[in-house]
């Protein structure tokens, strides 16, 4: 399954902190039943790539909610044709190298 990482960032608000935009927005994930982790900087999502791009654009839109003066939203995207990979199978294989 194609993994997806993204992050907003929300520019001109009054506070410095997004956790509660973060907060709204894995609500958007999990109404739409997707697998996800969290990292301190990004959320990595799990699933079919046009559910994929539907669960970024409704989180960017969720942040526009909050009316900032800007948004910056940045995507990556890991989909792999030649055999298949999930969240939990790519953090197993670091952990194994590690030892």
């Amino acid at each position: 399954m194609p993994l997806l990482e993204i992050s907003i960032v929300p520019v001109g608000t009054d506070s410095p902190s997004f956790s509660t935009q973060v907060t709204d927005e894995v609500r958007v994930i999990e109404e739409k039943d997707l697998k996800y982790e969290l990292t301190p900087t990004s959320t990595v999502l799990e699933g079919d790539i046009d559910d994929l791009w539907e669960a970024a654009k409704q989180m960017h839109q969720k942040a526009l909610e909050v009316s900032p003066e800007r948004i910056v939203t940045n995507i990556n995207i890991d989909h792999r044709t030649d055999k298949q990979m999930d969240i939990d199978q790519q953090i197993e294989k670091v952990e194994k190298h590690l030892g």
